[in-house]
């Protein structure tokens, strides 16, 4: 099982872009599954200063920070596939 963390903000056009991005991938990726947090709540915060995020959205792959400020689908769909 993948686990990904996507650290979110309101009004985040980036994190709705990168939203779509999981959308259209994670059916391709059964094993995947994306939880989703708001960077203002405490866990949100807990994890910006675990992992250094200094841009939303900020996505961490196996407790590994993968990327930060939006996502590359094809960087991301590529990490997935390494990780099957």
């Amino acid at each position: 099982m993948t686990k990904i963390q996507f650290l979110t903000m309101v009004g985040c056009h980036n994190c709705e872009a990168a939203k779509k991005v999981f959308d259209e991938i994670t059916p391709n990726f059964p094993d995947v599954e994306v939880e989703e947090f708001d960077m203002m709540t405490p866990e949100g915060q807990e994890l910006v200063q675990k992992y250094g995020i200094m841009a939303s959205p900020g996505i961490i792959i196996n407790d590994e920070l993968f990327a930060t400020g939006g996502v590359d689908k094809a960087k991301l769909v590529a990490r997935l596939e390494e990780l099957k």
